[in-house]
């Protein structure tokens, strides 16, 4: 595999630590990471917005080490007001980027629960009205379609109406095929679609994780990495190895046809994205 030195802009995914070794654990991963020198790393929440205040407590942390931080800000069962004064409380922790989705209904809601947003662009048109230029707004893309989606070109238009309303930059959901982030490109850039369209990227270190959450989130895993996988059974070094250039090879593709970026998701831990980036002069 060769691998020219690349300039290649990279950024960081978290999730904010619910203990407080698992705080202590996350500063010294994100230590390890900022090797990188990532552009900014974002800070996911859950479902209805269920660790809010862990969220904004890691993005302080992370704006507080010199890096720039944008924390997941989702809008499921909102109203205009409680947004306005979240909006207002990003803007006095210094932060000036956000990643706006629309957020997974918490289970057993029904679509009453949306609250006064029904859409990720809706929020994001809510963001420019009330705050203009303050923020660089990240939207989510689907390579592979959302799993909510009906049809492949709704959701390309789902993910066109986001960016009219005014996003700087996208994130795709994980992917293991190129095929697929290079054609929802094309696809989009027909639609007129010309923000940058950064493809996300998760390490393989775990094979019965990756395979649920895959699944959970409509990502298809290809048959011959699936079947891999399971064959190493328990045996954790070889699915690390074997996940390690898997994910090595996929991001090489994609740095050599010269995307955006790259955001991987990290899972709190530096040391498969480390190697993924050593291994490929980034």
């Amino acid at each position: 595999m060769t691998h020219p030195s690349r300039k290649t802009p990279i950024s960081l995914e978290f999730f904010p630590p619910k203990t407080p070794d698992g705080v202590a654990k996350l500063a010294a991963a994100r230590r390890e990471l900022y090797a990188l020198k990532p552009e900014f790393c974002s800070v996911t929440y859950g479902a209805g917005g269920s660790t809010q205040e862990g969220t904004l407590q890691t993005v302080r942390d992370i704006l507080a080490e010199g890096v720039d931080a944008a924390p997941h800000f989702s809008c499921v069962g909102a109203s205009r007001d409680s947004i306005r004064a979240k909006l207002r409380e990003f803007d006095a922790a210094g932060v000036r980027r956000l990643v706006a989705l629309r957020g997974d209904l918490p289970s057993g809601f029904g679509a009453g629960a949306l609250g006064e947003f029904r859409y990720a662009s809706d929020l994001v048109a809510f963001i420019r009205a009330e705050t203009g230029r303050r923020f660089h707004i990240e939207v989510g893309a689907y390579p592979e379609m959302h799993p909510q989606a009906r049809t492949p070109s709704d959701d390309l238009k789902a993910f066109a109406t986001k960016v009219r309303a005014g996003a700087d930059s996208a994130i795709t959901q994980m992917f293991f095929n190129s095929d697929a982030y290079f054609r929802f490109v094309d696809e989009a850039h027909a639609l007129g679609v010309d923000i940058p369209i950064v493809p996300g990227i998760m390490p393989i270190t775990n094979a019965s994780g990756i395979i649920r959450f895959a699944d959970n989130c409509g990502t298809e895993i290809p048959r011959w990495i699936r079947l891999r996988l399971q064959g190493f059974g328990d045996d954790v070094e070889s699915i690390r190895a074997f996940g390690l250039d898997v994910v090595t090879d996929l991001v090489d593709q994609l740095t050599t046809a010269g995307v955006p970026g790259l955001h991987f998701y990290t899972m709190n831990q530096a040391g498969p994205t480390l190697e993924i980036c050593r291994r490929l002069g980034l």
